[in-house]
């Protein structure tokens, strides 16, 4: 990839995880955007805009990072692992989900199950559909890596969210994340032309 299909990529990746962060804030923050609008504050609406736009492109920022140290780390575990290399992506997909939901669980007080649950299934879900759109644009056995990035790579990045306080910039954070990793996902063997080559 040479320099102006990287710095395409990166800002590409950097406006859709400011303008995603920026439209669900219309949903999960709901209440700072009343506080503004009655009565109508003009300078408080545009720096709660800036605010949100600015959060998505730090979410932008941790989704590249994570996606260039998944490309490195893919590299490192076809050397090491060789033909091992797939039942161990599938081991820490497996360990991922049920971090998601037993220990988030164990960590909560007085909290069911189900919404941890869900949250993991619909992850899971969503990570194989863009698995498999990889998979049939490159080749199949490109589902797995694929699947693991979007599974524990996106898991990971999540972290900070998972660890704050209130639920809201649980999903104020991961959508952005998710939209965004399948973006970087879907589009690099799309800009390189290497389908052969891609992970």
């Amino acid at each position: 990839m040479n320099s102006r299909k990287w710095v395409r990529l990166f800002l590409t990746t950097l406006w859709i995880g400011g303008l995603t962060t920026l439209v669900i804030s219309f949903i999960f923050k709901y209440d700072s955007y009343t506080e503004v609008l009655k009565p109508f504050q003009l300078f408080e609406l545009f720096g709660l805009l800036l605010f949100f736009a600015g959060l998505g492109f730090i979410f932008s920022i941790i989704s590249q990072m994570g996606f260039f140290a998944y490309l490195t780390v893919n590299q490192f575990g076809k050397g090491i692992f060789r033909s091992l290399w797939t039942p161990v992506q599938l081991f820490l997909i497996a360990f991922t989900l049920f971090d998601l939901v037993y220990f988030r669980y164990q960590a909560a007080e007085d909290a069911s199950i189900w919404p941890f649950l869900w949250t993991a299934l619909g992850l899971l879900g969503l990570s194989i559909i863009v698995a498999y759109v990889k998979a049939k644009e490159t080749k199949w056995h490109a589902f797995i890596p694929a699947l693991f990035f979007m599974v524990v790579v996106t898991s990971v990045e999540w972290v900070p969210a998972l660890r704050a306080q209130g639920s809201d910039y649980v999903w104020l954070m991961i959508i952005p994340l998710f939209i965004c990793n399948a973006y970087q996902l879907i589009l690099l063997h799309r800009i390189t032309k290497t389908p052969e080559k891609a992970a």
